[in-house]
């Protein structure tokens, strides 16, 4: 059974209140961003004063606004991704009605289910999968900044892969793979969604997120033994198991991403969440891509469960440490750092949008 299969036995065991609060403690999985982070911040000041520059990370991938740190426009990077390695995808207008929304559906030849997110936004924020028209109201109702329209991907391994290019080197490397194994449950035919997911500390951590976009399933009743997917977007907030992938890292896997890394002109470093059939189908370049994260992302392996924090911390700094070099490798060849003002500018704008967004 998968990590993020929910079992149906006991399931009118809930998990008390006692266990959540000591799992949150003791799995540093489940801590706060800040907290998580914050010894990591300590390191980052240290790199910015070896670079003079409090924001070098922005010159790390000169071919993503900041370096796709924060605010960069999650269309203006599939624009530039290889049109057989990514999914139909159009930007949507904020208070579109749902007529004119049909008609962009029947342009770029898709049907239900489809993926709907903001073109800027972290960690989730308001990705859903919309299965019927019910549920795309819902959403237009709710959305209020651009958002994209993009084609589901029914593939069953999603992945996400981490590269680095450093700008005076032909080629690239994979320095992290993470399996993304989404939250289920499974049916006893008795209980419900919401009552299998709460004999999961996973889930009841997180059940808050799983319910903003998979709430409209709590009360059903799968059967004996169906397993049911409640989250199909692969995010850990939402309860998506992380596994560590890096015993897939091959050659060929290397290749497959490097190939289609030197396409985006203007990448050296961030992680690729895609989905393919199978492992040999990636190594022989056939996947999707499904988001490409900048200077802001993980390597997300670390996030297994029991994973050893020291290593995990030793792997950020690592990682940080390359951002770093890649960063300088790019200023010295041109590329300038964000000025304060840039940021600020930058900060102000997030503000309004989150604002707008919420």
């Amino acid at each position: 059974m998968a990590v993020s299969a929910i079992s149906s036995v006991n399931s009118k065991l809930e998990i008390s209140t006692i266990r959540i609060w000591w799992t949150k403690i003791t799995h540093w999985e489940f801590w706060p961003f800040s907290v998580f982070y914050f010894p990591i911040y300590f390191y980052y000041l240290w790199l910015s004063l070896r670079a003079r520059a409090l924001f070098f990370f922005s010159a790390s991938n000169p071919g993503i606004d900041y370096g796709g740190m924060l605010g960069e426009s999650k269309m203006k990077i599939f624009n530039k991704i290889p049109t057989r390695h990514k999914p139909k995808t159009v930007l949507i207008d904020p208070g579109i009605g749902l007529n004119d929304f049909l008609i962009e559906l029947q342009k770029l030849g898709i049907g239900y289910p489809f993926i709907l997110k903001p073109d800027i936004g972290e960690r989730g924020w308001l990705v859903n999968k919309i299965a019927n028209e019910k549920q795309l109201v819902t959403y237009l109702e709710k959305v209020h900044v651009p958002f994209l329209l993009q084609e589901f991907i029914n593939m069953e391994i999603e992945l996400g892969v981490f590269y680095y290019r450093m700008p005076n080197e032909d080629n690239g490397h994979v320095t992290s793979v993470v399996v993304k194994e989404m939250m289920k449950v499974v049916g006893d035919g008795k209980s419900s969604v919401l009552e299998l997911l709460k004999v999961n500390v996973r889930s009841v951590i997180t059940l808050d997120e799983i319910e903003k976009t998979s709430g409209h399933m709590f009360d059903d009743v799968p059967s004996l033994d169906e397993e049911v997917e409640v989250v199909p977007i692969g995010n850990h907030c939402r309860g998506t198991t992380f596994l560590n992938g890096n015993h897939l890292i091959t050659n060929n896997m290397v290749q497959a991403i490097d190939s289609v890394a030197k396409e985006y002109p203007g990448f050296h470093y961030g992680r690729f969440d895609l989905r393919c059939k199978s492992i040999e189908e990636l190594e022989r370049g056939n996947f999707t891509i499904l988001e490409l994260n900048g200077c802001g992302a993980e390597p997300a392996h670390i996030y297994h469960p029991g994973y050893p924090l020291i290593k995990a911390y030793t792997e950020l700094a690592r990682h940080l440490k390359i951002m770093f070099q890649v960063a300088r490798q790019n200023h010295a060849n041109g590329t300038p750092y964000m000025t304060i003002s840039e940021a600020i500018k930058l900060i102000r704008f997030l503000r309004h949008y989150n604002r707008n967004g919420n």
